[in-house]
């Protein structure tokens, strides 16, 4: 696309604050302004706006950072410090709300069966679109989705050093199909980019930050908590399983909403590449990563089996979040996209 500006070549500010903890966290990294010797997230909400809006500038300091803000500060062991207290209530809410099973077979048994959505009421977020969300969900949707895929599978790729063998070698094959098979104009990122446009949407990097509500941030949170956490490897593995067995038959459900609202060529690109790419994927993942993996470090498997459902219980409660407003004819943003002023 010619005079196309990369997504990622802008820093994006700080947000807004919504809360204690993210008040205390962005002005440490705005102003120099030291944090609170007591963190105070034992009753903080997990899935509330405050706890992950925080979590997730401090995680951002992993991938982009934020304008004026020093790359030194991604070490800065008062911010790591806070940051574990952060996750340590997100990750112990998840592993208390999430049904434990006995296999990570079983644990992905339940996504290979598409459901019976028997009237509207039962139809999730991609049925919904597909059958009558408007032009306006679609972009609605895209800008939620833009937090992480204008970052696509860079949370996944912590992972590879952390695997050998064939669980490795299967996982960097998938990330190199994602990481555009080394051609930068077929980067998942950058065609999200251009479905954005498309939408006529703002493609900056972290631009809807401030419009996304607790739910949609909470599911970016997941993959960075998984990813940036050693431990935590076979709950990452689990989360891409989910993410690719999921994938194909979602996209071709957005690909035909894009195509009955004339979203354009670029928007329908985007999602035609992962209906076809991510049928292959979900087969090497299952048998390749998750099956070398086991066959490496067996005890893993409960791990692998947290991180799938983990995962569903949070696509869950932001598909619930997006289908109450949009059924209600309201927006599922916390500010409306014709509020959102494009980046200068």
């Amino acid at each position: 696309m010619t005079g196309y500006q990369e997504s990622r070549s802008v820093r994006p500010a700080l947000p807004a604050g919504r809360g204690d903890l993210s008040d205390a966290v962005i002005a440490a990294l705005g102003g120099g302004r030291p944090l609170p010797v007591g963190p105070g997230t034992v009753s903080a909400d997990p899935y509330g706006d405050d706890l992950q809006l925080a979590l997730y500038v401090l995680y951002e300091l992993h991938y982009q950072g934020f304008e004026g803000v020093d790359d030194e500060r991604e070490w800065d062991p008062r911010l790591l410090e806070f940051r574990r207290s952060l996750e340590e209530r997100f990750l112990g809410s998840l592993r208390s709300q999430v049904r434990s099973v006995s296999s990570a077979e079983e644990a992905l048994a339940a996504l290979l069966v598409e459901p019976v959505v028997a009237d509207d009421e039962d139809a999730g977020v991609s049925h919904y679109l597909q059958r009558e969300g408007s032009l306006e969900n679609l972009r609605e949707y895209a800008a939620l989705r833009s937090l992480y895929h204008l970052k696509e599978a860079d949370p996944h790729a912590w992972v590879l050093p952390r695997l050998y063998g064939r669980a490795k070698a299967a996982m960097a094959a998938v990330e190199f199909d994602e990481f555009g098979a080394g051609r930068a104009r077929n980067l998942h990122a950058r065609l999200y980019a251009d479905l954005m446009e498309d939408l006529a949407l703002d493609i900056g990097y972290g631009h809807y930050l401030d419009a996304a509500p607790a739910e949609a941030l909470a599911t970016v949170n997941q993959m960075s908590l998984f990813g940036l956490h050693r431990s935590l490897r076979g709950a990452l593995v689990g989360h891409f399983a989910a993410v690719e067995v999921t994938s194909s038959p979602g996209s071709r459900r957005l690909a035909q909403a894009l195509r009955r609202t004339g979203a354009g060529p670029a928007a329908e690109r985007f999602y035609d590449e992962h209906v076809e790419a991510d049928a292959v994927h979900e087969q090497i993942v299952r048998r390749d990563v998750i099956g070398g993996l086991l066959a490496d470090e067996p005890r893993l498997e409960a791990d692998i089996a947290f991180g799938v459902e983990s995962t569903t219980f949070l696509e869950d409660r932001l598909g619930a979040h997006l289908l109450h407003a949009w059924r209600g004819n309201r927006s599922a943003l916390r500010t409306p996209l014709n509020s959102v002023l494009p980046t200068p």
